[in-house]
């Protein structure tokens, strides 16, 4: 309600006092009465041919979607640009539409409306049938619009709404069954209103106030469109960008160009989320695109080499998929959380530089087109542009990746150590590499490891040994930590870590158990390792927030040996959507600790169940509390590159006083 107040008389002071810097004469009733047409209203332009020399234009794409109806976040950035007064070469147009209701009496959900910004104020222009925005046409036909009313010397295309990277694209829309623009569609519109040219782009920039669309993926595509990407590779929390910030830089400087632009987006948004505490974990970057085809070479030399590494022994899918889960990642890629299959391209090439020489071409261009970015210090190694890994292993998903991204190898190298063969064009691609044949891929299932038994050390630790094989075939080997209640027949499943000792040399795991696990205000939740990185490690904490599902995301640094609540997001879509709603505890905020159950005699799967609600207070925090005297059980988890698990047998550890007693059986 208090956004939707501050919408309602920003739009009426504009309106009527022409607050986007200008005296125009529209009038709040003025809009009402035009609001109720179904037709274009009169207010519609008529065209202009020529932009004049020194104008800017921003084609805002604004989806409201849930955002909207549950939140009102679009109603508060329309009411930070309407801050700002607007010179007379400055014009921003706006499409609404995709959400089931608007926090405010003004834009009208049955519809989708195009809304003009300048120094005359703000005032709907035109009005039409209701329809997709996450459908191609409905893009092209509000770009045509734009394009042909307000051409501009210097244009911007700006989307707003959900993101969900290289895959399911962005403007999920509320009112259709959350349909998105893919890569694809986003093309299509874009390619007929200006035909690609990379040499030449039409536009000086295109932007994403949205999830994980700083992809290479994302960048190839707009590289025949626009001269620069602005884009984040993490989800966005829900202040998003902040409109008054870089909306004043342009009015107090419009001859300032779109790299120019894009940087202001990027201190203005990082400014924003210090403001409001959200900035841990965001990204924001700068692609200048102009200098993307030596970063695009470069990825298909790196994928080609990585081909070639795999063609020659298998056992690299391993070790890829160990780099991988230890390079910074987007979005969350847990089984709880959803599947993002984004990965920072520039972590993820230095972490394989000692075996893929080429990764220092990754590098270099990288650092040549990624003009500028901003970043919390929870994403510290972020580079500007991710891509695509396949984290969950699922074939659905990597083929909507084949279909949408960009070149040929990561495709084909995936395609191989998913299912042992090639996409369509294979065996060219093979001879063009001079392979004459692909070797078996090893797996999990080929080792036998299921129950792999465990042993004792004299001092009680407990160790799996899988020797040298295992460095070929796991891509990572953790460990799941159980409560047992065996008078009450109950098994409590407590979470996921890599708390262990590891020499992979040898193949041989060790556990690492002191009798602590993960606690909110001292009691005990269940946790979900989501990224092992070298200064620190980030957890995900699935929980009730005020009656709704939450992600509580949550981070152990090493250096400081400290831990730390970032927020709590929705997590991921069956859609592939990824909410940008990351949001901070607030006093009051009553959380529901959920556990995993089952039977212990039984073999019923783990079931989720509500335990205690805490009331968050000023002096809330996470940390490690002991575990109460009882028994434990834990088994090392083990995961190939392809997403298959095998689990060793249990080891127990009885807690009492103090004491823990280890046994395996």
């Amino acid at each position: 309600m208090k956004k939707a107040i501050a919408f309602l008389l920003s739009l009426l002071l504009c309106l009527s006092l022409a607050a986007c810097g200008g005296n125009g004469t529209s009038t709040s009733s003025e809009l009402s009465s035009s609001t109720e047409q179904s037709a274009p209203v009169s207010a519609d332009p008529e065209p202009v041919s020529q932009p004049e020399e020194g104008t800017w234009a921003i084609y805002w794409y604004l989806c409201g979607s849930d955002l909207e109806s549950n939140g009102g976040y679009a109603s508060t950035d329309l009411s930070e640009m309407m801050e700002i007064a607007l010179p007379e070469n400055v014009t921003v147009v706006i499409q609404t539409g995709g959400a089931s209701e608007w926090q405010n009496e003004e834009i009208d959900p049955t519809k989708l409306q195009r809304w003009v910004c300048n120094q005359d104020g703000m005032s709907l222009v035109e009005e039409v049938d209701s329809a997709s925005m996450g459908d191609a046409q409905t893009l092209y036909e509000f770009l045509e619009f734009a394009n042909t009313n307000y051409p501009a010397d210097k244009v911007a295309v700006t989307f707003w709404n959900h993101g969900g990277g290289s895959v399911s694209g962005a403007a999920f829309d509320e009112l259709y069954d959350m349909d998105s623009l893919d890569l694809n569609e986003m093309y299509q519109a874009f390619q007929e209103v200006w035909p690609a040219d990379t040499a030449n782009p039409a536009l000086e920039l295109v932007g994403f106030d949205a999830c994980l669309m700083a992809t290479i993926d994302v960048a190839a595509v707009f590289q025949n469109f626009a001269k620069y990407l602005v884009a984040s590779e993490e989800v966005e929390p829900g202040n998003g960008w902040l409109y008054s910030g870089w909306l004043q830089e342009l009015a107090q400087n419009p001859a300032m160009d779109g790299g120019s632009l894009g940087t202001a987006i990027c201190n203005s948004y990082y400014e924003g989320c210090q403001e409001v505490g959200t900035e841990e974990q965001v990204t924001l970057s700068v692609t200048d695109l102009t200098k993307l085809a030596p970063l695009l070479e470069a990825y298909e030399t790196f994928g080609q080499e990585a081909f070639v590494a795999a063609a020659a022994d298998p056992g690299f899918f391993a070790e890829l998929g160990r780099v991988a889960a230890q390079s910074e990642n987007y979005g969350g890629n847990t089984r709880d959380q959803g599947y993002t299959n984004m990965v920072d391209l520039g972590h993820l090439a230095r972490k394989l530089a000692w075996m893929l020489p080429s990764a220092q071409g990754i590098c270099d261009a990288l650092a040549d087109c990624v003009l500028y970015q901003v970043g919390g210090p929870y994403r510290s190694e972020a580079t500007g542009l991710s891509c695509y890994y396949v984290y969950d292993g699922d074939i659905e998903n990597f083929n909507g990746y084949a279909a949408l991204g960009t070149g040929q190898a990561f495709k084909q190298l995936y395609s191989y150590g998913l299912t042992g063969e090639l996409t369509e064009g294979g065996e060219e691609y093979l001879a063009s590499l001079d392979i004459e044949e692909l070797p078996d891929i090893i797996t999990l299932s080929d080792m036998g490891w299921e129950g792999a038994s465990l042993d004792l050390e004299e001092d009680g630790t407990s160790f799996l040994e899988l020797g040298a094989q295992a460095n070929k075939v796991l891509a990572s080997v953790g460990f799941s930590l159980f409560r047992v209640d065996e008078e009450n027949d109950i098994m409590l499943l407590l979470g996921t870590d890599n708390d262990i000792l590891a020499d992979w040399e040898n193949g041989i795991f060790r556990d690492n158990f002191r009798g602590v696990w993960g606690a909110i205000d001292g009691h005990l939740v269940y946790m979900e390792l989501s990224f092992e990185g070298e200064g620190y490690n980030l957890y995900s904490v699935p929980i009730l927030l005020n009656g709704q599902a939450y992600n509580l995301q949550v981070a152990y640094d090493f250096s400081g040996e400290t831990w730390s609540i970032l927020g709590a997001s929705p997590g991921l879509e069956e859609s592939g959507m990824a909410s940008k709603e990351m949001r901070l505890l607030q006093e009051g905020d009553v959380i529901t600790i959920l556990w995993k159950m089952s039977s212990h005699s039984g073999d019923d799967d783990f079931e989720t169940y509500t335990v205690e609600e805490i009331t968050v207070t000023a002096s809330t925090s996470f940390g490690e509390a002991s575990l109460p005297d009882g028994r434990y059980a834990m088994v090392f988890e083990m995961k190939d590159a392809l997403g298959n698990y095998a689990y060793s047998e249990a080891v127990t550890f009885d807690c009492a006083n103090g004491e823990i007693t280890t046994s395996v059986y």
